[in-house]
């Protein structure tokens, strides 16, 4: 197997960060988002839809998505499990997973990619082109601030996203409040349980206690 992937960027860290936790060491290969080496001919012939992570298995198969690259590993490599302990527990995770990337993550990469120089004429990610919209940026920040405030209220009394221990939710969600830090936009105020979950897993994830 290798990963190819781009540290410094959010979605390959949401993978780092999985692997980190788990012990779980790979080949991999920086793929330079900066000098837009993700369409190269040598990383297109490896995943046509120019995006990282991506993690290319002995077969020459290729998995393009994040939770799709975790779930797989999880298989692999069952211990600290990350995925969930039963069905249910799973399903949560899966649903928390889904909900954190599509109203937190992308709520910040709308504002980011559209306001931006470096994504001028690359709005969207992949080897398409696609116009900023600069309506969008005002709409990213709303979707963002909401999305902390569901985090807030799901938060109250746990110390977890799902259960009693880290999973890949707290993973997602971590990453998706430090991508926020991106466009200048932290931890509301009054998101008492959220700041004090996120000092919680912090450690967990960047060296600190496990």
């Amino acid at each position: 197997m290798k990963l190819f992937t781009y540290d410094p960027a959010p979605n390959p860290r949401r993978v780092n960060l999985f692997l980190s936790y788990k012990g779980i060491e790979l080949p991999a290969e920086q793929v330079d988002l900066r000098a837009r080496k993700q369409f190269s001919p040598h990383f297109q012939a490896i995943n046509p839809r120019c995006v990282v992570p991506a993690l290319q298995l002995d077969d020459g198969s290729v998995l393009c998505d994040g939770i799709a690259i975790c779930t797989y590993l999880e298989h692999l490599y069952p211990q600290k499990p990350l995925l969930g302990t039963d069905a249910l527990e799973r399903a949560q995770i899966l649903s928390w997973d889904q909900y954190i990337f599509s109203d937190g993550f992308l709520a910040v990469a709308e504002v980011l990619r559209n306001q931006s120089p470096q994504f001028e004429h690359r709005a969207l990610p992949g080897a398409e082109l696609f116009e900023q919209i600069p309506d969008l940026i005002a709409r990213g920040r709303k979707r963002l601030h909401v999305f902390y405030w569901a985090l807030e209220r799901h938060l109250q009394g746990r110390q977890f996203i799902v259960g009693e221990q880290l999973t890949f939710a707290d993973i997602d969600a971590f990453v998706t409040v430090d991508f926020g830090g991106w466009i200048k936009e932290k931890i509301p105020d009054n998101c008492p349980n959220l700041s004090l979950w996120y000092e919680r897993v912090k450690p967990l994830l960047t060296g600190g206690e496990q």
